[in-house]
């Protein structure tokens, strides 16, 4: 089968088509025809040698989700047939062919998607559910500030929010990205371009604008994939009782912490990464997400559904390009590897 592999760790053009074996599935897992990968921030620090692959994994091959159909099925298997359609997560080996995928972490492809739908889904909607949910325990009527909304699990979280009943919602990203999240219509009560709070995030402001969007309350969820320059905003912008769930450091991953701020607010701050957990967590997360959020992908168009953002896509061997667009910060939504 045709894979992009890592050469050697280092920039875009360490990526390189080659001819691999094909996997063979394990008791409990499926061989999948890849059809779409999805691009992640993970494989590109991957690619850089500063992200170790899960055990199990292909330590060359990056790619943590997929859509595609299932070739083969391991002896265990139950409740899956060679040609079903899915999608899911990987700890790695997507951008090939074929991989193998654990049964627990596969999701139903809804009929009404097409094949790079499906494939801008798994990964930044499970991420954007978990954080918001499992880790950020957001509920009815709450505020929720997500940072980076125009990032592939911005837009997820923006609409899971809403879903979920959110109150107000707040996204901070750049100008351009906030009027195609306005284009797109996605759910944002309250833009605020990350321009305007400077390198360091301005606290005061964006404390100030959190306050007036939810009648002073402040927010009770944030979801930060920038990390350290929004440190003293997240803290300044938490409600009492509220929570930080932190999915990503792009911005770096060092503060300077006033604890006696976090005691008075009774504040709670989470980490949370999604690969490098058990199958079984995996396979938990997926089947709650199939349960609570799936069935609203197949919405008739105007009843409010869900819906995957796709930026672009690249032929598979056009990967080290998708990466290098992926790292000019200009992508909105998912950047996708279509495997022909």
């Amino acid at each position: 089968m045709k894979a992009i592999r890592i050469r050697e760790p280092g920039g875009p053009d360490v990526l390189e088509l080659h001819d691999v074996p094909t996997p063979t599935p394990g008791p409990d897992e499926v061989l999948v025809r890849v059809r779409v990968a999805g691009i992640n921030r993970a494989d590109m620090l991957q690619r850089l040698g500063k992200y170790p692959v899960p055990a199990g994994s292909p330590p060359d091959i990056p790619g943590l989700e997929f859509a595609g159909e299932i070739a083969d099925l391991g002896a265990n298997v139950a409740g899956w047939a060679v040609g079903d359609r899915a999608m899911g997560i990987l700890g790695g080996g997507g951008y090939a062919e074929y991989t193998v995928v654990p049964v627990g972490q596969l999701l139903p492809v809804p009929p009404t998607l097409g094949w790079s739908e499906a494939g801008a889904i798994p990964e930044v909607f499970l991420t954007a559910a978990d954080a918001l949910f499992e880790r950020g325990r957001l509920t009815d009527g709450e505020t929720v500030v997500i940072h980076t909304a125009g990032g592939g699990v911005g837009t997820a979280a923006l609409q899971l929010a809403r879903e979920a009943g959110a109150g107000a919602v707040v996204g901070t990203a750049s100008a351009a990205k906030l009027e195609r999240i306005r284009q797109a219509a996605l759910p944002l009560d309250l833009g605020f371009d990350r321009a305007q709070l400077g390198p360091d995030a301005d606290s005061e402001l964006l404390s100030k604008a959190v306050r007036e969007a939810s009648d002073g309350h402040g927010a009770d969820v944030i979801l930060d994939t920038v990390g350290a320059p929004y440190w003293s905003a997240n803290i300044r912008c938490l409600a009492t009782l509220g929570r930080l769930v932190i999915v990503g450091v792009l911005g770096g991953s060092s503060v300077a912490a006033d604890l006696r701020v976090l005691m008075g607010k009774r504040a709670t701050v989470v980490g949370t990464v999604l690969r490098a957990r058990a199958v079984e967590e995996k396979a938990a997360l997926t089947t709650e997400f199939q349960r609570r959020f799936l069935p609203a992908f197949s919405r008739p168009e105007g009843e409010g559904g869900l819906v995957p953002v796709i930026d672009r896509a690249y032929p598979l061997a056009e990967a080290a390009e998708a990466h290098r667009y992926v790292e000019s910060n200009q992508s909105f939504g998912k950047v996708l590897l279509v495997v022909e």
